[in-house]
């Protein structure tokens, strides 16, 4: 591993978590038993939603949700370009054609209500918004926008799980949300994922899908709750299994108080980065809003360039990112629908993200702060 004083992102895992899953290891039941019942029923009183549905990891999730709501060959789901290439992907995977839309500013990198619009055409069926960095960006206006149009609205909320938006959380905006638990998420199990719905007919259909289409699994026969199964869909294999699902209990009852030091950290971000020239917050908030604070984003000026920048924190061991390369510039999307991306191209050549996690001390945060402001003095 790379000498870093301060990594981008840093997980924990107390001693009492690994017992918890050393637990489920000694029970002799390991994949989607009473862990994972328990797991989804606090995601869904965490949430608020009526139904939570647990997973193999955030993508299969959000494929979960495309195929739920009948997503299929010759129908455009319209999609950030400024976001990891699972969201576009889970539209591909059902046969439906992702349409690239651009953020609302460099300082508001999520989708555009205002640039979905005119996209929209007699194909669309969808839009999934991407909940970006954890915050909420136009999520009541697209919602508006889905409703006005006879539109399904999604959403990848893989940044979310934390946030609100007027006390709703982040994920339920539309008919269905997805969250991820990936290492770097702020709930972080390995791999993993949950689909959130207050939709009976979605929440029973992803359940279906979620294991090759059979009415029942192994837990519901282990307690005699059924001699047999049907298979009456073409399912996938997207289960999680009982060590994650304890894992993720453990730290879903953490993550309200990680999300209060994560809007600490970036609250003093963003004080301290006022006395930088060069630099600016690249996420600002909406009224109503509490984020979850999976990332914070900055934008640099003109006069600076990016990459420059990022190496000279390198060599002060500060570790940084860049979030995201735009999905329509990757090869499998050239041929893809697209309106224009002025803002989305300018973000992603001038953003940079800086390291967060919920347990940086204020030594840390200084390092990182020292090191931009001696990067944009060279």
């Amino acid at each position: 591993m790379p000498p870093w004083q301060v990594p981008l992102a840093d997980v924990i895992v107390p001693e009492e978590d690994i017992a918890v899953v050393a637990d489920t290891y000694r029970s002799g039941w390991l994949s989607m038993g009473p862990e994972t019942e328990a797991f989804e029923a606090e995601l869904a009183a965490f949430t608020g939603a009526g139904y939570a549905i647990a997973v193999a990891n955030g993508t299969v999730g959000l494929h979960l949700i495309c195929s739920a709501v009948g997503l299929g060959p010759g129908d455009e789901v319209i999609v950030p370009s400024l976001t990891f290439v699972a969201t576009p992907n889970a539209v591909a995977y059902t046969g439906a054609s992702p349409v690239f839309a651009d953020i609302a500013a460099t300082d508001a990198p999520w989708l555009s209500a205002q640039a979905v619009e005119p996209l929209i055409s007699p194909q669309t069926r969808a839009i999934m918004n991407m909940t970006y960095g954890g915050c909420a960006g136009e999520s009541a206006a697209l919602r508006e926008l889905a409703d006005s149009h006879g539109l399904v609205l999604l959403e990848d909320a893989a940044h979310g799980l934390g946030g609100t938006l007027d006390g709703i959380a982040l994920g339920r905006a539309g008919l269905a949300g997805g969250y991820s638990f990936f290492s770097n998420k702020n709930l972080a199990i390995g791999e993993g994922g949950a689909v959130v719905t207050d939709d009976e007919r979605v929440a029973e259909r992803v359940r279906l899908l979620r294991s090759h289409g059979m009415t029942t699994l192994t837990w519901d026969r282990h307690r005699g709750h059924a001699a047999g199964y049907d298979v009456v869909a073409l399912g996938f294999n997207y289960r999680i299994d009982e060590p994650r699902a304890a894992l993720g209990r453990r730290r879903l009852l953490r993550l309200p108080g990680e999300t209060a030091a994560r809007a600490a950290i970036a609250t003093r971000y963003t004080a301290e980065l006022e006395r930088l020239p060069g630099v600016v917050s690249g996420m600002a908030s909406s009224a109503g809003e509490k984020p979850a604070h999976h990332l914070y984003t900055v934008v640099l000026d003109d006069a600076h360039e990016r990459d420059a920048v990022r190496a000279a924190m390198a060599e002060r061991g500060v570790q940084t990112s860049m979030h995201y390369p735009p999905a329509h510039r990757f090869s499998i999307y050239a041929e893809a629908s697209r309106g224009a991306m002025d803002a989305t191209e300018r973000y992603a050549a001038r953003s940079l993200t800086l390291p967060l996690f919920a347990h940086m001390t204020h030594e840390q945060q200084d390092l990182v702060l020292e090191a931009l402001a001696a990067a944009l003095d060279e």
